[in-house]
């Protein structure tokens, strides 16, 4: 039976002996696009499918995804879903959080099983803590590059050596820089580096596409864990209740398989 803990330390054992690994989430917002669904969400509107809410995201949250305009996209976030090599994990929503029959879906569309199946969720909720205290320190030993969004600032972070901007809705509207991050990674040798994504669903593409070119590097997509250290909002309720103390219960949450 597989472990919220235990795959955690999984990863944070890879990085601490420097072991290349990549670490993709595809988080609720993913399992629409790859169910081909219309995605919209902006300050006005939530759409899923058919289904509508009042708007609660911020600028640099903005996303739109159309399948009859954007199935290029879907089809290279198909392509990283179903990618399967050595130490290239997938982090999946959990049946806690999408529910059952969405969970059991993504397997389904998945088809084989992948041993390196794990938590979308695996660096946040009740692991946050363990990956503020015992990962993030391990970044200092780290070249590190940084793909994030353009208002974001970098400056606490001194392990950082590179950064490469997106804008919003960075799944289509910077689809290009996948391939000027890889030109850099040739031109300059780039090997043993550290690259973390806090760029949507870009950052699934990117991943995907640059550990099959260039699997010497390490690639996390961070999400909003580090929202803290770039002035960005603190938005999320993991995030309010570790560094503000607010009430909640995502903080604890050890997510279920």
């Amino acid at each position: 039976m597989k472990n919220f803990i235990d795959d955690f330390y999984k990863l944070h054992t890879l990085l601490k002996n420097k072991e290349p690994f990549s670490f993709n989430r595809f988080s609720d917002g993913e399992l629409y696009i790859l169910q081909d669904k219309e995605l919209i969400l902006d300050v006005t509107q939530v759409k899923v499918g058919n289904k509508v809410t009042e708007g609660i995201y911020k600028e640099e949250d903005h996303k739109r995804f159309n399948p009859l305009e954007h199935s290029f996209y879907r089809d290279r976030l198909v392509d990283a879903y179903r990618f399967t090599r050595h130490n290239y994990f997938k982090g999946l929503s959990c049946r806690c959080c999408v529910g059952d029959e969405n969970f059991r879906w993504q397997l389904d569309f998945h088809g084989e099983y992948d041993e390196n199946f794990t938590w979308a969720n695996l660096l946040v909720n009740g692991n946050y803590g363990r990956f503020i205290r015992e990962m993030y320190p391990l970044f200092n030993e780290y070249k590190t590059v940084f793909i994030c969004n353009q208002k974001a600032d970098l400056s606490v972070m001194p392990f950082i050596v590179k950064d490469f901007r997106v804008g919003y809705n960075a799944m289509i509207n910077d689809y290009d820089l996948i391939r000027k991050i890889k030109d850099w990674i040739d031109e300059n040798n780039v090997e043993g580096h550290l690259f973390l994504f806090s760029a949507s669903s870009f950052s699934k593409m990117a991943i995907h596409q640059l550990f099959e070119h260039c699997d010497r590097n390490t690639y996390i997509d961070v999400g909003t864990t580090l929202n803290i250290f770039m002035n960005m909002r603190l938005d999320r309720t993991y995030l309010k209740s570790f560094w503000l103390g607010t009430k909640g219960n995502d903080i604890n949450k050890i997510c279920i398989w």
